[in-house]
């Protein structure tokens, strides 16, 4: 069997990563963090720490940030999002984005704020940068934006979104579910107000990790409230990032495992980098010698491992179906949860077939990918 959905969840993860989860189930040695003075709480308030200095470290943040752990990215877009927005705040936003992020959207404007979409080319699904000055309103409070497309693996260009941002004094939300582990990404100059991640893609992390790397200065409101372990009389939920976005207890073993999987990222760094530029350049390549496949995206700019095609009318299910009970592939047919990019690429009705790879991938996994998007085009001839 062959597998190509990483860009939902990795399913091939570091040793370290199991074996950390074990040890916090397993020996009975790790507690509630910030729920007790005692051994047992104060070892796994120390484990939660140190993994909140891992996620810091990889965004090269400094003391201005915080980290806060969550479910995954979605849970932390919605705290961010619905935290920093009131009503009457004017948003930007782009037709790449996740409903992730367009779902607690379309919420907010049900509340009284307003949301502006940045186009996208039809055939590449570059975004129209110029469209942002066009699109500012005096409003505009907050820029969020998917930092790598999990359709087209096209890479955001941040640095102009940030000198956007910075000029206009708005905040800036990063969606990096499809970037953190692949892409750099520094958060040092303090430009980026939070950064989402999830921690079961490219960090390599458990299902149900994940957080949001954030300026200690946004002034979020609480979205979720509940315990904190030490204002037990207060009726309202403590202030301050990170606390704010901490109701109840943190999952322990999971956080343990995310921060195996981000150490062992910073710990080879160069090497998966190198490993994953070659995949992707490898496949990219192959790819585009197949007769009659519809590759969408910029192939030429900066991307994630990340691939979306079809067949000019193949349904993407039948593809993705064939790929899966005939020669063991593992693919993500459909719309991928990004509805807009969809509608821009013109695929609203076929979807489409996507391959992710990540550093476990091989070359021969590759090849029995391209071998059998070749023996599918030969029977559509």
């Amino acid at each position: 069997m062959y597998y190509f959905d990483n860009a939902a969840t990795t399913v091939q993860k570091p040793p370290a990563v199991a074996e950390a989860v074990y040890e916090v189930l397993h020996s009975g040695l790790y507690g509630n963090p910030s729920r007790g003075a005692h051994g047992y709480s104060l070892r796994a308030y120390e484990l939660v720490l140190e993994a909140k200095e891992q996620v810091k470290s990889l965004f090269s943040a400094g003391q201005d940030y915080e980290v806060a752990f969550t479910h995954n990215s979605t849970t932390a877009l919605n705290l961010v999002l619905k935290g920093l927005v009131r009503p009457g705040d004017h948003v930007l936003t782009t037709m790449w984005e996740h409903n992730a992020v367009l779902r607690p959207l379309y919420q907010l404007e049900k509340e009284g704020a307003t949301v502006d979409f940045i186009g996208s080319d039809a055939r590449t699904g570059q975004l129209r940068y110029e469209e942002l000055e066009q699109k500012l309103r005096l409003e505009t409070k907050l820029v969020v934006c998917n930092h790598a497309s999990n359709v087209t693996g096209n890479v955001l260009d941040i640095s102009r979104i940030r000198a956007f941002c910075k000029a206009h004094g708005l905040f800036l939300v990063i969606d990096a579910s499809q970037s953190a582990g692949v892409v750099p990404i520094d958060v040092s100059d303090g430009t980026i107000t939070a950064i989402c991640f999830t921690g079961h893609k490219s960090l390599y992390g458990p299902g149900g990790t994940g957080g949001v790397c954030i300026r200690r200065d946004a002034p979020v409101r609480p979205v979720l409230t509940g315990g904190d372990g030490v204002h037990a009389f207060d009726h309202d939920q403590p202030g301050g990032v990170p606390a704010i976005l901490e109701a109840g207890t943190a999952n322990v073993a999971g956080i343990a495992g995310l921060s195996a999987g981000v150490s062992y990222i910073r710990e080879h760094w160069q090497e998966l980098q190198r490993k994953q530029a070659v995949l992707s350049d490898y496949f990219l390549q192959g790819l585009q010698q197949i007769p009659d496949l519809v590759l969408y995206g910029d192939v030429s700019g900066p991307r994630v491992p990340v691939f979306a095609v079809n067949f000019p009318g193949a349904e993407s299910t039948v593809v993705s179906d064939i790929l899966w009970e005939t020669y063991g592939i593992a693919t993500r047919p459909g719309f991928h949860c990004a509805p807009l990019l969809h509608e821009s690429l013109g695929t609203k009705e076929q979807g489409a077939v996507r391959f992710s790879l990540s550093s476990f991938t091989t070359r021969d996994d590759l090849d029995a990918a391209l071998v059998a998007l070749k023996k599918i085009s030969a029977l559509q001839r």
